[in-house]
């Protein structure tokens, strides 16, 4: 399975790159989206519960970083399990492109499942998958045309301070958001 897809978010690239790598951003935009646990600078552990059509399901995954090129690029692996009702793997490219003041996200992910979930139909699961990733844009432009993300951060800025007092991104958002994308599609392709 395939999905690729393109938003325009009304904000600098270094923004959108670092609303993608701020872990309470990504709890808030992602639907379901219970916890996002870094385990390593590259590795993260992401547990949310989706409900495809009647089956609802609890899935805990895991994302791999790599090719990091902030903020313009970054792909990633993933492998998810959600029980009973199957497993998914696969990966993902992002990238961020400058349009103005705006920002352009183009991502493309091809996952594939297992166990119960791949005797699903392709197209219920294509299109949950394609609605929790529109849902998740909306609420992600939302929070970040909002004055420095307020309402989700409290105003406090979730970033590491370097030796020099610089502030430092991590790499988790954008991943998270593919990841949890291919995820969704994974879950959507599973409970079919």
């Amino acid at each position: 399975m395939e999905m690729t897809g393109e938003q325009l978010i009304p904000v600098s690239q270094n923004e959108v790159w670092r609303g993608l790598f701020d872990p309470e951003v990504l709890k808030a935009c992602i639907t379901g989206c219970e916890s996002v646990e870094k385990v390593s600078d590259t590795e993260y552990k992401v547990a949310l519960t989706a409900v495809v059509g009647p089956v609802k399901a609890r899935f805990v995954g895991k994302l791999i970083l790599s090719e990091l090129n902030a903020p313009h690029s970054c792909s990633l692996a993933f492998e998810g399990s959600g029980g009973a009702a199957g497993f998914g793997k696969g990966g993902a490219q992002v990238k961020l492109t400058p349009e103005g003041a705006s920002t352009r996200l183009a991502y493309l992910a091809k996952a594939s499942v297992g166990g119960k979930l791949a005797q699903i139909g392709s197209r219920l699961i294509d299109g949950v998958a394609r609605k929790m990733a529109d849902d998740f844009f909306v609420k992600f432009n939302k929070v970040m045309a909002a004055p420095a993300a307020a309402p989700v951060t409290g105003g406090a800025a979730v970033v590491q301070t370097g030796a020099a007092g610089t502030q430092e991104a991590g790499s988790l958002p954008i991943w998270i958001v593919a990841g949890t994308i291919i995820v969704m599609v994974i879950i959507a392709w599973l409970v079919r």
